[in-house]
């Protein structure tokens, strides 16, 4: 009589249950540890929300900049509109023109004069102290 029991890992044949498919195991280890999956998955997400390419913080820094472009886009219509006035002075207005030939051309009408002075270089003043022996 043979009192050996054979041992399926090793090649034997045994009469009890029959082995899970590799699927089935994968199925039983899913369920028992859905809970953990879960929480790993919200944990992701949170996490992707918050510092990912479109989260939260990208989002804030996102409305800052267009704050900042929106003041520079205000700022150079207000700049346009000055603009757009100056060539209209140029246009109609013969004292505007008049006043940049004299002013930057250094033209005059008969009969004026002008005089022409250079600036001093803007520099450091010397010390009245010092002048004096």
């Amino acid at each position: 009589m043979d009192h050996s029991v054979k041992n399926p890992a090793h090649g034997g044949s045994s009469s009890e249950t029959p082995r899970e498919s590799f699927g089935e195991q994968l199925g039983v280890f899913f369920r028992r540890n859905a809970l953990w999956f879960m929480i790993i998955a919200l944990a992701w997400l949170l996490v992707q929300d918050v510092f990912g390419t479109h989260g939260v913080l990208a989002m804030r820094r996102s409305q800052v900049e267009l704050k900042k472009i929106q003041g520079e886009i205000n700022q150079l219509d207000e700049d346009n509109k000055g603009l757009q006035g100056d060539v209209r002075d140029l246009k109609s207005d013969p004292a505007t023109i008049e006043g940049i030939a004299r002013r930057e051309l250094g033209l005059a009408r008969r009969g004026d004069s002008v005089f022409k002075t250079e600036q001093k270089p803007a520099g450091p003043e010397p010390d009245p102290a010092k002048k004096q022996p």
